[in-house]
C-alpha cells in the first residue's frame, strides 16, 4: 500500500471511530427578542462541574519540562548550509503540540521549493512527528533522526491543551510573523479536528477561565482576532452562573491532546508507513553534512539553540504536578498563574513559567504552592452556596 493511501485510510478509520463516541447532551435555550447573539451569557451545553480532589496523598508524580521560547516567535525558514538545505521548524514556546501541524505545513512548503524528494527530519517530539507525517502524505521519502523517542521527549511532558500559549512577546511581533502564526494556528486547528477520538487521544473539553479582576478582551482572546472563532461556545459568565470562587469567569471549548496516547500513535503510524527512525544525537551542525538526505528539517526544539547557535532561544521552565485520575472531571480551569487539565493518566495541575531557567529538577516549594492554591479553589467551589442550586453543579 502506498504511503499516502495508508495515511488516508488511517485518517478515515480514526474519524469513524470518533463518530461512534457518545455525544454530549445539548440543550437548546430560547433567546429573548432583541438579545445579542454575539456574546451569549449562558452556555448552551450543560456540563457537570464536580470539584477536583486535591491533596498531597493523591500526587502520583511531579515533572518538569523546558519550553523552547523565542521572543520573536517560532522559526520556519530554509537556509543553505554547506551542501544541505536546512528547513528550520522550532521555537514554539508553550505551543509545540498546538501549532505542530500548522508549522509542519509551513515547513513542507519550504521543502517543496527545493525540488528534492529525500528528506531528513530531526526530532521526534510533536513538531517532528507532525512534520514527518505531513511530508509523507505529500509524497516525500522521509527518514527521521532523533536524540530520544517518546516518552523521553519534551512533548510528553506538555499539558496538551490546544491553545497557543507563550508563543512570542507582543513587543517583538512583526507583520510577517503574525501572518505565519495565523496560518499555522488555523491549519493545526482544522487538522486536530480530524483526529478527535480515542485512537489519538484527542477530545473537546470546556474551559473555565476565572479571575477576581476583569478578564482580558484583547490579544489572543480579542473578539476581532484570528483565534476567537476557534473558541466555540465562548461565554462570559456572571457569578450566579458558575460555581467558582471568582468574580469573573468565562467559558470556551478547546481540544485536549493526551501526549502519551497521541505521540505513541503518531510514531507507530510513521513506522508502519516505512519511515526509518534512527536514534542519534548531533552535537554540531557540521555533523549533518554526513547525512545522505539533501534536505534536513530541523525540529529539535530547544536543541536548536546549541546546534544552530540561536542566541534568541531561551528556556521557560514549566512544572506539572499530577494527581490520581478522576474520570468524572470533564472540564478544565485556568485561574491566575494556575491551570487544571484532566487526562486519562491523571489530573494535571500546573502554573509555573520561569524564563531563563535550565534546571530540570522539580521545585518542592512550587509543588506545595500549586497544590495549596488549587486546593483552595476547589474546596471553596465545593462549599459555595451563592447563586441557584443548579449553578453549583452545572456550568449552564
Amino acid at each position: 500500500m502506498r504511503r499516502r493511501e495508508l495515511f488516508r485510510t488511517s485518517a478515515l478509520a480514526a474519524l469513524a471511530a470518533g463518530s461512534r463516541l457518545k455525544a454530549d447532551p445539548v440543550t437548546t435555550k430560547s433567546v429573548p427578542p432583541g438579545t445579542s447573539t454575539t456574546a451569549p451569557t449562558i452556555p448552551r451545553r450543560d456540563v457537570r462541574l464536580r470539584p477536583v480532589t486535591v491533596s498531597q496523598d493523591r500526587v502520583i508524580r511531579t515533572i518538569v519540562g523546558l519550553r523552547p521560547f523565542r521572543p520573536s516567535g517560532f522559526v520556519v525558514r530554509g537556509d543553505k548550509v554547506g551542501a544541505k538545505t536546512i528547513v528550520h521548524n522550532y521555537g514554539h514556546g508553550g505551543a509545540g503540540i498546538t501549532l505542530s501541524w500548522g508549522t509542519a505545513h509551513l515547513a513542507a512548503l519550504e521543502v517543496q521549493k527545493t525540488g528534492q524528494r529525500e528528506i531528513a527530519v530531526l526530532g521526534s517530539g510533536a513538531v517532528g512527528l507532525a512534520t514527518a507525517r505531513l511530508l509523507v502524505e505529500r509524497g516525500f521519502n522521509v527518514s527521521m533522526y532523533t536524540k530520544d523517542l517518546p516518552p523521553n521527549t519534551t512533548s510528553n511532558i506538555a499539558g496538551g491543551q490546544w491553545f497557543p500559549f507563550t508563543v512570542y512577546d507582543v513587543d517583538c511581533l512583526t507583520p510577517d510573523f503574525e501572518e505565519q502564526f495565523a496560518t499555522a494556528t488555523e491549519f493545526s486547528y482544522k487538522r486536530y479536528q480530524t483526529m478527535v477520538g480515542d485512537y489519538y487521544g484527542v477530545r473537546w473539553l470546556p474551559n473555565f477561565q476565572m479571575a477576581d479582576t476583569p478578564l482580558p478582551t484583547n490579544g489572543l482572546l480579542s473578539r476581532t482576532g484570528p483565534l476567537f472563532r476557534m473558541l466555540p461556545e465562548f461565554s462570559e459568565l456572571t457569578p450566579a452562573r458558575h460555581p467558582f470562587p471568582f468574580r469573573y469567569a468565562r467559558r470556551f471549548d478547546t481540544m485536549f491532546i493526551q501526549p502519551p496516547i497521541y505521540l505513541d500513535a503518531m510514531l507507530r503510524e510513521l513506522r508502519i508507513s516505512g519511515v526509518p527512525v534512527t536514534v542519534r544525537e548531533f552535537r554540531d551542525a557540521n555533523e549533518l553534512q554526513s547525512l545522505p538526505e539533501p534536505v534536513i528539517v530541523n525540529c529539535t526544539g530547544l536543541g536548536a539553540k546549541g546546534l544552530f547557535c540561536d542566541e534568541e532561544m531561551v528556556p521557560i521552565k514549566g512544572q506539572l504536578t499530577i494527581l490520581l485520575p478522576e474520570e468524572d472531571i470533564t472540564y478544565a480551569t485556568m485561574a491566575p498563574e494556575l491551570y487544571m487539565f484532566p487526562r486519562r493518566d491523571g489530573i494535571v495541575l500546573g502554573g509555573t513559567h520561569e524564563r531563563g531557567v535550565w534546571d530540570l529538577a522539580p521545585d518542592p516549594e512550587e509543588e506545595a504552592r500549586i497544590l495549596k492554591q488549587h486546593g483552595d479553589i476547589f474546596r471553596r467551589m465545593g462549599t459555595r452556596t451563592t447563586g441557584p442550586a443548579r449553578a453549583r453543579n452545572e456550568g449552564g
